[in-house]
């Protein structure tokens, strides 16, 4: 099992939503004010411990984990229930066995070519490697539109390997001409 590094501040937030006002963070440090209030709650999120019902943030069941606390139950929600409750945020056991069955699933279906690493034989400089090799050569041009790549980059890419070359020594001719 993972252990998520929080910071103080990360920390005493989580901590005091929890303990004192159920889960809603509405409580920051007297030393975080303004923009480093905003990276606090950026972090927290980014990391999913925390979530939004709109208006306010809420300790996630995450948030509760990194904290080695107990999740809260979900407590059965009001007929006219318009607002979302921290209790309800908290994730379905079934919902989660079926989330982790598809990714099983997923991660099976993955063909040998998305596994496959990028390796030198299938990569853009392997292509222009098999194109300088051939008895004609390569210009900048067809190397461009093979990689994608753009004139000036190819050019000193392939700088090195131009001599000998007679496409590139034709086209870097006609290109001193111009």
């Amino acid at each position: 099992m993972t252990t998520t590094q929080l910071t103080p501040a990360q920390h005493a937030i989580l901590a005091y939503a929890i303990n004192h006002t159920s889960g809603k963070i509405d409580w920051f440090p007297d030393n975080i004010k303004g923009g480093a209030r905003k990276k606090v709650l950026d972090g927290l999120f980014n990391r999913s411990l925390i979530t939004t019902n709109g208006s306010d943030w809420f300790v996630a069941a995450e948030g509760y984990d990194a904290l080695g606390l107990p999740r809260p139950t979900p407590a059965a929600a009001p007929q006219d229930a318009t607002e979302t409750t921290p209790a309800q945020l908290t994730a379905d056991p079934g919902l989660e066995a079926d989330v982790a069955a598809c990714e099983a699933k997923w991660a099976e279906e993955k063909t040998p070519e998305q596994a496959k690493p990028r390796t030198r034989d299938n990569s853009k400089q392997a292509e222009v490697i098999r194109m300088l090799r051939r008895p004609e050569g390569a210009t900048i041009g067809q190397i461009c539109s093979v990689t994608g790549w753009q004139a000036h980059y190819a050019d000193v890419l392939v700088m090195p390997t131009n001599v000998g070359n007679p496409a590139c020594v034709a086209e870097s001719a006609s290109m001193k001409s111009a």
